[in-house]
């Protein structure tokens, strides 16, 4: 291989491949780079990945289309980049000058990714990171110094001293941090420790519990010196003092509460099961446990991981209707979500069967055969009436509703089923 030689090789996930590659066509690598990194911006902002199917065929004609859906939600500006990323003409594609210049990319971005230097800076080396240059590469130190001297910032040389003078540096600025909060706690960290920290993206799930934080006192302490003297006292200064004393507990009290309620913030409770088995797995059993309980469901935006489910409520003709939503809470767990959606329902999606919903006929060979269902749910919207009395019933046959598909899933945690019914309906 020699430096502007086009490629022709390739290896990896066919889903990050640029056109040009999965069209078996001589490639440059800095261009079918740049395409997988849009790949990975997309995954990133949205979760799913812009050019997916489980047919290779399939995939291959997604990616040299270079259609691919853009969620309402994004930025314009990444939108922007994310198309001029993932263009299918490598000659238009963006570069990585581009990119670093394109607006999006320079918002927010960390301080120490571009580090000041002194105008003495190209007249000063490190002997240590020299030498570990040196270690690493097996060369002697002329070498290095006449690399660091030219100044070529494509020398793998001058890259490697660069890399070691910025861990140094930063490790250094950790240190000092960590030194300032030793001495002095009411201190403020570094301004470029803060930078650091504040830039990560990562945001935690909405269904994310938050840590509880040590709860503070809310009453004052009893005073046996007082109580004593307060039994020996008469009866009319003992209400006196009684009274007094319940005043000032009470303003106490409720001073303490009120700062307590300031610091501490209420934690936001969820109707759900949370499960550590495959997404898949996870859904299999949601469409066997409706099965089993006659509910009739289908799928949101062709996805089954987000479903619509209702079960006719016994001697009436009205249905229950709850929306199930699979979540990722981390990287090793996930979060089925419960949805009441009497209230206001939007739904034109065709009805699946059980079977067809699973995937898998040999799971399904003790079920029903399936089923072909027509329903509206506006239909059955339009017949409720906006009395209390059914609004507060709608509410009870979602919980029960919920809780029955919770019970038929986790046999074994019908206490725990109750407890989280209960912290839903005050929330």
């Amino acid at each position: 291989m020699k430096d502007g030689e086009l490629l022709k090789t390739s290896c990896g996930s066919p889903n990050y491949a640029a056109p040009e590659v999965v069209s078996g066509e001589l490639y440059a690598g800095q261009e079918v780079d740049i395409w997988s990194c849009g790949v990975i911006l997309y995954a990133l902002l949205t979760g799913t990945l812009p050019f997916d199917d489980d047919n290779v065929q399939v995939l291959f004609k997604k990616i040299r289309s270079g259609i691919f859906p853009i969620p309402d939600y994004l930025n314009p500006s990444v939108v922007d980049l994310l198309q001029k990323m993932l263009t299918v003409d490598p000659v238009r594609r963006a570069t990585i000058k581009e990119i670093r210049e394109h607006e999006w990319f320079k918002v927010n971005l960390p301080d120490y990714l571009f580090p000041k230097t002194g105008e003495d800076s190209t007249n000063i080396v490190d002997l240590d990171a020299i030498q570990e240059v040196c270690e690493k590469f097996g060369v002697n130190e002329a070498e290095v110094q006449e690399a660091l001297l030219i100044n070529d910032r494509h020398d793998q040389l001058v890259i490697a001293y660069h890399l070691i003078i910025d861990n140094k540096r930063i490790w250094n600025e950790a240190r000092k941090v960590e030194i300032a909060d030793f001495f002095s706690a009411s201190s403020p960290p570094h301004s470029t420790f803060l930078s650091m920290t504040k830039s990560s993206p990562i945001r935690p799930h909405p269904e994310k519990m938050p840590a509880l934080k040590d709860l503070s006192v809310t009453l004052d302490p009893i005073d046996t010196n007082n109580v004593t003297n307060n039994s020996s006292s008469n009866n009319t200064n003992s209400s006196h003092q009684h009274s007094s004393n319940s005043q000032r507990t009470l303003s106490s009290t409720t001073g303490s509460t009120g700062s307590t309620a300031t610091s501490l913030k209420k934690a936001k409770w969820h109707l759900g099961i949370r499960s550590q088995s495959k997404p898949q797995d996870i859904m299999n059993e949601v469409f066997k446990a409706m099965k089993e309980l006659g509910m009739e469901w289908k799928f949101c935006n062709n996805s089954m991981y987000s479903v619509r489910a209702r079960r006719k409520v016994p001697n009436t003709d009205r249905y229950v209707k709850v929306g199930l939503q699979l979540y990722q809470v981390d990287h090793r767990s996930y979060l089925l979500d419960f949805r009441n959606l009497n209230a206001n329902t939007d739904d034109h999606h065709p009805i699946l069967s059980a079977q067809s919903a699973l995937g898998d006929d040999n799971e399904m060979e003790n079920l029903e055969p399936n089923r072909t269902i027509n329903w509206d749910l506006e239909d059955n919207d339009n017949s409720m009436t906006s009395s209390t009395d059914e609004c507060v019933s709608e509410v009870m046959e979602f919980f029960e509703m919920a809780a029955s598909l919770i019970r038929t899933l986790a046999p074994d945690s019908a206490s725990k089923t109750n407890t989280t019914s209960t912290s839903a309906t005050s929330t």
